[in-house]
């Protein structure tokens, strides 16, 4: 192996401008994506990256998913296409409020060659602190899907136990108790409903009727 030509080849691919694409987000339509906006370019200006996208979704929650977010949408499959190499977001609450969603997208991003650039909470994939911080989220994440799985599990239980059937009815839709049971320790530490409807597997109308339920009591 050419071990000179090898590392100039890497020393090139390190110096080489990256393309960036930026992408903001506002949760009201009285909100403004202009400070992000300029707060960003500055960033790539002194970095010297070249911005060659810009995606936004205004006035949508971060509570939302990909389908209903389509500035995210876009820019996950502009990311597939490679129309470039690494994404710049304000603050990691605008990718999305929840920690398994939010590695998901840090993940297809990884998948397609892209880095992520945070700037409120200094977290930057470009640089070695900000991979072993992205592979700390992950850890984070994980442990997430694992309580509410446990949650699951146990909730399904106790059901069994007290000797309910589970399942749904024939000619009804009867919600499970088990997954009722998780739905109620989320809501009760304060977890959204749509959050908690899609980790238990419930409906967001039921999920909101239990809520309600556990405020009037």
């Amino acid at each position: 192996m050419d071990y000179v030509n090898f590392a100039l080849g890497l020393l090139e691919m390190n110096t080489k401008p990256r393309r960036a694409a930026i992408y903001v987000r506002v949760s009201t339509d009285k909100q403004t994506v202009a400070n992000q906006l300029e707060a960003l370019a500055a960033v790539a200006v002194g970095r010297g990256w070249e911005i060659v996208a810009t995606y936004s979704d205004n006035g949508i929650s971060g509570a939302k998913g990909r389908r209903d977010r389509p500035g995210l949408d876009k820019l996950l499959t502009d990311a597939q296409r490679g129309k470039f190499n690494v994404v710049m977001s304000w603050a990691i609450d605008r990718l999305g409020r929840s920690l398994i969603d939010l590695l998901g997208t840090i993940q297809h991003l990884e998948a397609c060659g892209c880095d992520l650039y945070l700037d409120q909470q200094a977290i930057d994939t470009t640089t070695p602190a900000g991979k072993l911080m992205f592979q700390i989220t992950g850890a984070f994440a994980e442990f997430e899907r694992t309580i509410i799985r446990s949650r699951v599990h146990a909730g399904l239980e106790r059901a069994r136990k007290a000797g309910k059937v589970l399942g749904r009815k024939t000619g009804t839709v009867l919600a499970d108790p088990g997954k009722l049971e998780a739905a109620r320790a989320m809501l009760a530490e304060g977890t959204g409903i749509l959050k908690t409807a899609k980790a238990v597997g419930l409906g967001t109308g039921t999920v909101h009727r239990l809520k309600q339920s556990m405020a009037a009591n």
